[in-house]
């Protein structure tokens, strides 16, 4: 989409929003866990999220350990949409994501899943300017004090949820100056190896087809089977996780394949849009 017309598209929308009424947070009731005594699916984690039914709902009822929210900064509302042309002034971050979140936590008693303290991560992908949005985007954080992981003066403070910030890289910047944030930095390989700690950079995510020719059809190259299980190993030390976008995500051998080499050399988050096809896959290759 052209500049001129994205913002149009946003300046439309921002005074529509100063007369939309907002529904109810957590409108939805959210009992407590459904899925007591199953585990949760850690490495599972729901690519563009708020496109199913029930966004959020959906991949929590599936057990996903983690969810990915596109935002966009209009007025000091954050929309939740892919393009400026999805934005409805309804669909916020608060309203979709982060209340429902705090009520969940409520009732399962500080945690996401009852009886497991794992947090779940939030990957908010930021798609209007980064830094001014990732402020905004802190103000909606510290509105609930007690559901994020918090970076506080060197130390870091486990939550029931872990939010994570991708998308426009000049949001690094505003979070590298805070000495207090509910966020942390969503890397690129780049960044593999690069002075940042675990502490700002817990996760490194990149497309795999700019990094990988195999796409899951005939045999994995060895050269590119021992550059994956590198890219892990060396971030594994570092104490941060892995995650690839781009990957084939058509039901079928190929998909089955390319996960399968994922889930061996460790990769810790799986990405898909096929919720049941990726928490039928992880029941059978994840051990109880």
């Amino acid at each position: 989409m052209a500049l001129t017309t994205r913002r149009r598209a946003l300046t439309t929308l921002g005074a529509a929003l100063a007369g939309a009424v907002a529904p109810p947070a957590a409108s939805r009731a959210v009992a407590a866990d459904a899925h007591h005594g199953r585990r949760p699916l850690w490495r599972a984690h729901a690519h563009n999220d708020y496109e199913h039914p029930r966004p959020l709902f959906d991949a929590l009822g599936h057990r996903f350990g983690s969810v990915e929210a596109d935002i966009h900064l209009v007025g000091d509302q954050l929309l939740v949409a892919h393009d400026p042309v999805e934005l409805d002034p309804r669909r916020t971050l608060e309203s979709l994501y982060l209340a429902p979140l705090a009520a969940r936590v409520r009732a399962n008693h500080g945690c996401m899943y009852r009886g497991w303290r794992r947090p779940l991560q939030l990957l908010i992908d930021i798609k209007t300017e980064g830094s001014s949005t990732y402020l905004e985007l802190d103000r909606h954080l510290r509105r609930y004090p007690h559901l994020f992981t918090t970076y506080m003066h060197g130390h870091v403070r486990p939550g029931p949820v872990t939010a994570v910030v991708s998308g426009d890289r000049a949001a690094r910047t505003p979070m590298e100056a805070q000495t207090e944030r509910r966020a942390f930095y969503d890397g690129r390989l780049t960044d593999l190896g690069s002075p940042a700690p675990a502490s700002f950079v817990p996760l490194i995510s990149d497309n795999w087809t700019l990094n990988f020719t195999w796409l899951g059809e005939g045999p994995f190259p060895d050269a590119e089977r021992l550059k994956l299980r590198s890219i892990v190993r060396e971030a594994h030390a570092h104490e941060q996780k892995v995650r690839f976008w781009a990957t084939p995500d058509t039901a079928g051998p190929a998909r089955e394949a390319l996960w399968s080499e994922l889930f061996a050399a460790g990769v810790d988050y799986l990405n898909t849009d096929d919720l049941a096809g990726l928490e039928a896959f992880l029941d059978a290759h994840e051990r109880p």
